[in-house]
């Protein structure tokens, strides 16, 4: 295998800093920008030793000259509580950060992987989401920064694919989870798993009915790797786990695998325009991947509940007031 140097955005994340841990053990050259907005440089304190991985505090709304082969292009606040702190914020990190590095890309001759999103179905009105289901997503609500931002750096994608001929990939990242998430990002498996160690009240939105797809970490980057990999695949290609859980079920094996004396109570209606099913169709990504996911919800989440076991909460600053 050849050795590449490898751009990877948002790469001191949750998901980037794993990825990087692997394209690092590959043997390439990678190099991490991230600016730390809601990640910690501890994700990546362990790659600094290597010689063949380079850290960066940059944010991709500014201009950036690398000379790279690939880039991943993951920079974007993900938790609803961290996009919606400062949308407008979040909306030019999706637009202008894909700009910047599509840029890039053209000027290097490089290929790049947008990690979109399975927002970009808003509430979906089709079940399970196939990727040729346009959405229903609410241009005016408070998730729309996150959304609509992702969409149009889709559209950016493929335009500069069609008018520059530049080598493009696209995936959909459904619900994902494993260690390394940031504690305070105020999902519901960070959530659950904290209030449940420390016996509090697990608080549930709605009747717990909602659903979610849960794909573990490894997984996901897996498939981004193998989709980089593809010879002229575009996308957009969903990559998630097709296992659907409501909230309420969620919860109840989070208690059960902690041993917590947690109670689920309920903390009120469902925020708005929090999608009431999601589902991913990963017909694609079998198809043209040969990937769908291995690891159960269960196996999956002992690992990561071991993790938040392991960690000090005070060593983890929350990203905004909101957590």
């Amino acid at each position: 295998m050849p050795i590449k140097r490898v751009l990877v955005t948002g790469g001191a994340g949750f998901l980037g800093s794993h990825l990087c841990e692997r394209l690092t053990a590959n043997g390439h050259d990678v190099i991490c920008l991230d600016n730390f907005f809601t990640s910690q440089k501890s994700n990546v304190k362990h790659l600094l030793k290597l010689d063949n991985f380079e850290l960066i505090r940059h944010d991709v709304t500014h201009p950036l000259w690398l000379e790279v082969d690939e880039i991943y292009n993951l920079a974007c606040p993900a938790a609803p509580g961290h996009y919606q702190y400062n949308p407008i914020k979040t909306m030019k990190t999706s637009v202008m950060g894909a700009i910047n590095m599509l840029g890039m890309a053209k000027r290097c001759g490089a290929k790049i992987l947008q990690t979109s999103t399975s927002e970009v179905y808003g509430d979906p009105s089709v079940h399970p989401q196939p990727e040729s289901y346009r959405g229903n997503v609410n241009t005016l609500g408070p998730r729309a920064c996150y959304d609509e931002g992702k969409r149009a750096a889709e559209t950016l994608f493929m335009d500069y694919k069609r008018s520059h001929n530049l080598d493009v990939a696209i995936v959909r990242i459904f619900n994902t989870f494993g260690p390394r998430m940031h504690p305070f990002d105020g999902r519901v498996v960070s959530n659950f798993i904290i209030q449940a160690l420390e016996n509090r009240d697990i608080t549930i939105f709605g009747d717990g009915s909602q659903t979610r797809s849960f794909c573990y970490r490894d997984d996901l980057v897996e498939a981004i790797i193998r989709m980089m990999e593809s010879d002229h695949l575009v996308g957009p290609i969903n990559i998630g786990n097709p296992g659907e859980f409501t909230i309420r079920e969620l919860a109840e094996i989070i208690v059960e695998l902690t041993g917590s004396s947690s109670q689920i109570v309920n903390a009120g209606p469902l925020p708005e325009d929090d999608p009431l099913q999601r589902q991913p169709d990963i017909t694609l990504a079998k198809r043209h991947l040969d990937w769908e996911p291995t690891t159960e919800l269960r196996d999956g989440l002992v690992r990561t509940i071991e993790y938040f076991r392991s960690i000090d909460l005070s060593n983890f600053r929350a990203p905004t007031p909101n957590h």
